[in-house]
């Protein structure tokens, strides 16, 4: 009789383990989404942003549509997956998508501001001056929000590979998590959008 209750006990021991590494994992990983939603928000931010600084500059740049569809259709690109990416931010894939689609609108955007600077009339118009300051911001909101993203991940990633964590999130499909991070390193640079 004795040894049945030990067995118990310790069966109920490992049982409430168990559920506390499960509960851990479930709360890691519903922390690195939602620092992933925080990109999410700005990340939309931007891309709202974008279509009015290309509408300022057509009037002066009439001769440069092959940039201003350039920076239109990244824009849209890199809009649709962050949409497959935010519908789901721990499939290694969407957001290898969202990376890459990241980086050619980063490489576009620095395209754009690079021949907006050939444009005198475009830097010192006040709608223009006001968008880029927004996007700066925006820019910054999104690197703060990557750097909250990584941090949620790594220590995801960490807490799912430690032992004997490792047991229960391969049993549970508790997947590994990929970092936020640019793939070009020119783009890791936030897009220079100083008229000054």
């Amino acid at each position: 009789m004795i040894t049945l209750i030990v067995l118990g006990a310790i069966l109920a021991i490992l049982i409430v383990w168990i559920i506390s590494i499960y509960n851990k994992l479930v709360a890691l990983r519903q922390r690195f989404k939602n620092a992933f939603a925080q990109i999410d928000v700005q990340l939309k931010r931007r891309y709202d942003l974008i279509p009015n600084l290309v509408e300022t500059a057509k009037g002066y740049m009439k001769h440069e549509s092959e940039t201003l569809e350039a920076v239109i259709s990244a824009r849209n690109a890199a809009q649709t997956a962050e949409g497959k990416a935010a519908s789901n931010p721990d499939d290694p894939s969407a957001l290898k998508g969202l990376l890459s689609a990241e980086t050619a609108l980063g490489g576009a955007l620095t395209r754009f501001m690079a021949l907006s600077e050939a444009y005198p009339d475009l830097k010192a118009n006040q709608n223009m001056m006001q968008l880029t300051e927004e996007l700066t911001t925006t820019e910054n909101k999104v690197a703060f929000s990557r750097q909250a993203y990584n941090d949620s991940v790594t220590t995801y990633n960490t807490a799912r590979e430690t032992f004997p964590s490792v047991i229960i999130a391969n049993n549970f499909g508790f997947k590994e998590a990929v970092l936020f991070e640019i793939e070009d390193p020119i783009e890791k640079e936030a897009p220079k959008v100083s008229f000054d």
